[in-house]
């Protein structure tokens, strides 16, 4: 197809399996197995690393702007929950971009934007990988220990989507048990006659409170964000009509309500200065308990949840790559598939590459504020989208979402903007300006061509 066409409407749009000879992409993927890849991308390194960061806008009540993250993040769920049944193909914001506006160069820049903040989240992630928690076993260099781990992320994802999945169940599982460990070593913390349980309504000092939730959410919402690469798959799920809202509002539930118990652990189990010094509130939960625990089984489960999140992010960027390729939006080159494995091999390598790239050149703090700014912007568009394909009827059932529920959630999206600074907005600026300069390279090749 013609970079004038942009992405690509085609589709069945039903559940059927796709034939992998066919050269599409093999529905292997239940309800159950995709339930799990969305909690296993929202429970990550958000929650393992920002806990500190959390506390230290909001005071001790941590699980309000959890909760207050958690809404914000279903709004724009319930969006993602109608497009993808309505359109159940790999490409994700950028299909729904295209249908929606019908402007190749918007469609490319919501997939780009998107694109940009999964590899630059797995750059982050990476980076997260090589930190605190590895400290506990070894003094080691971050960014070799960073490039070596996303070359194991990209081995593994090039297995297969399947052979990731599998390996997604036991890592989500063990990240799961972590954060219940945490709520249960507080809940003994407290049984020794120790913490306060008061402080989980107390907010920060000497700011107001609707402004220290507000400013602490921007932190949490980075914990939830995840469930978007879900819509990337959504070509390899069976049934999706059925599967992907369960899967998609569920997981997002799930995590919810794990959070929120982990904040209130924190919140009553730690001295409020202890909670809101900057330092890893999880480790010294464990550190405090009267129940033994080592910490370095701790840091151990911390790395697999980082290592998970990476994974599934790097599944979600490389379909998009491939989707993005098959379309005639980026070199028809990222949508070929290994024969054997039917994996997009040369986008799993692309976007490896895009990764090491970016983990050189900036810091977690700031990859992470920015993979954030990013996807405000492709949650824009897919809130707007759902209001506008209302019009486009399609002939099988599908998930509907309320309409205010998308205006909510573009405004939700602005304000959150708001809270980022100049820097994030200059960061996120520079890398839409090359993937509008790719764009227009694109553009002129094709031209010559035809």
């Amino acid at each position: 197809m013609s970079t004038e066409a942009g992405i690509s409407s085609t589709g069945s749009g039903d559940g059927s399996d796709r034939d992998p000879d066919a050269g599409g992409l093999r529905r292997s993927i239940g309800g159950g197995l995709l339930l799990v890849f969305v909690l296993g991308d929202v429970l990550g390194a958000g929650i393992y690393a920002l806990v500190g960061e959390i506390a230290a806008e909001s005071g001790g009540a941590v699980w309000v702007p959890l909760l207050v993250a958690l809404g914000l993040a279903l709004l724009t769920g319930c969006s993602y929950a109608e497009l993808v049944t309505k359109y159940p193909q790999a490409g994700g914001a950028a299909v729904f971009a295209q249908r929606a506006y019908g402007r190749p160069w918007l469609s490319f820049l919501v997939g780009f934007a998107m694109l940009a903040a999964g590899v630059t989240s797995a750059a982050a992630l990476s980076l997260a990988f090589a930190g605190d928690y590895l400290a506990q076993f070894a003094d080691l260099p971050a960014t070799p220990v960073a490039l070596v781990f996303l070359l194991a992320v990209a081995l593994l994802n090039a297995r297969g989507i399947k052979d990731s999945l599998r390996a997604n169940v036991v890592m989500t599982l063990i990240e799961l048990s972590g954060l219940a460990l945490v709520v249960v070593l507080a809940v003994a913390i407290l049984g020794a006659g120790e913490g306060d349980p008061g402080q989980a309504v107390e907010f920060r000092e000497g700011v107001n409170p609707g402004s220290a939730v507000l400013a602490a959410s921007v932190l949490a919402f980075y914990s939830f964000v995840g469930f978007e690469t879900s819509a990337n798959v959504a070509e390899e799920t069976r049934d999706p009509r059925r599967a992907y809202p369960r899967a998609l509002l569920g997981g997002l539930l799930i995590a919810g309500v794990v959070y929120c118990l982990v904040g209130l652990a924190v919140s009553t189990a730690l001295p409020l200065a202890e909670l809101t010094g900057g330092g890893n509130p999880l480790l010294a939960v464990v550190e405090a308990s009267p129940i033994e625990v080592p910490t370095k089984v701790f840091a151990a489960i911390a790395l697999v949840a980082v290592a998970n999140g990476a994974l599934l992010t790097m599944i979600m960027a490389s379909r998009l790559t491939y989707g993005m390729a098959r379309d005639g939006l980026l070199p028809s080159a990222l949508g070929r598939v290994l024969p054997r494995r039917r994996t997009p091999g040369l986008a799993i390598a692309a976007t490896t590459l895009g990764a090491y790239l970016l983990l050189i050149t900036g810091q977690l703090e700031s990859l992470a504020e920015t993979t954030v700014l990013l996807l405000l912007l492709v949650f824009v568009s897919a809130n707007v989208a759902v209001l506008v394909l209302r019009r486009d009827a399609v002939e099988h059932d599908h998930f509907r979402t309320p309409w205010p529920l998308p205006v909510l959630g573009v405004l939700s999206c602005v304000v959150l903007a708001t809270q980022q600074d100049g820097g994030n907005f200059l960061r996120a600026g520079v890398l839409l300006a090359v993937g509008l300069a790719l764009y227009a390279v694109a553009r002129g090749i094709g031209g010559r061509r035809a």
